[in-house]
């Protein structure tokens, strides 16, 4: 393994670490956030495929890579709306959690992971292992029924997002084609749902349209972000460089990033023992999808 290619491993560090803290930096509604996102997401799609020499694709490596996109997109304003109920710092890893356990129980289940008792006793254990770290960085010291209320709130958004996290991982696998050729249609249909959102609450709540407020193209920034780390997993994952399963470990540290600079960086405070917790919360998580990538 080179040097190389473990630091484009790490480009999702940076890109999905800093991308939930900068739009909440910016700030703007759930819908701001994901129009500015995706117009971003696909700038940076169509540079990439033009300086490539990239085509789009067709019939129905078309359909299922935009398929993709659009459940990106439905999972992420679902996500964006926790965030304004217990902020990044806390959505992230209870986010993070989620999809980790969507994708070892979709590869045990679908894919036929994990063959033989040993290797499910210990996957199971690496799931026990992130459900207790997700909850060991939403703990808190001061308990009230508010804050259990919103908190229950939030996860059982982050549970239905999930679904959409999971069709984004999903969908590509039905294609012929590789993750690089499926980054422009997947942003298509990022945007697609983006416009159609924005359309349906313009309409809805009688408001001008967002597609009018300056704040929606400051998120053309994140969307660079969330794009430089979508871009950077996928050719880390080519098995000429670190591979699926070492690619996937080196895109979960962006957890740890973007709960820390949640907490730093968006007055989202917690007290000396809540912030042990929560780093011994997020190692947890990292040992255990390092545990479920190397069964």
């Amino acid at each position: 393994m080179n040097t190389t290619a473990i630091l484009i491993g790490l480009g999702p560090l940076l890109g999905w670490g800093l991308y939930p803290t900068i739009a909440s930096k910016i700030g703007g509604r759930p819908v701001n956030q994901i129009l500015g996102s995706t117009l971003g997401t696909l700038i940076f799609a169509l540079v990439f495929a033009i300086v490539n020499g990239m085509s789009l694709p067709t019939g129905m490596d078309l359909i299922f890579s935009i398929l993709s996109g659009v459940g990106w997109a439905i999972a992420q304003i679902i996500t964006f709306q926790s965030f304004t109920l217990i902020g990044s710092s806390r959505a992230m890893p209870i986010t993070t959690a989620f999809q980790l356990l969507g994708a070892s129980l979709w590869g045990v289940f679908a894919l036929g992971d994990w063959p033989g008792a040993s290797a499910k006793l210990l996957g199971g254990f690496a799931l026990v292992l992130i459900i207790l770290g997700a909850w060991m960085t939403v703990w808190t010291e001061e308990k009230t029924q508010e804050k259990a209320s919103i908190l229950k709130k939030a996860v059982l958004l982050l549970a239905v997002g999930e679904i959409g996290y999971w069709a984004y991982s999903a969908a590509p696998q039905a294609t012929s084609i590789d993750g690089m050729h499926a980054f422009l249609p997947q942003a298509i249909g990022m945007l697609l749902v983006a416009l159609v959102y924005s359309v349906i609450l313009s309409v809805k709540d009688k408001e001008k349209s967002v597609l009018t407020e300056a704040v929606s193209y400051k998120h053309i920034f994140s969307g660079f972000f969330f794009a430089f780390a979508a871009l950077t997993y996928l050719i880390s994952a080519q098995p000429n460089m670190n591979g699926l399963a070492t690619g996937f470990i080196l895109s979960q540290t962006s957890v740890v990033l973007a709960t820390l600079t949640g907490i730093w960086f968006l007055g989202q405070k917690k007290t000396k023992k809540e912030m042990t917790i929560t780093i011994i919360g997020l190692v947890l998580i990292l040992a255990a999808a390092t545990m479920t990538v190397m069964i």
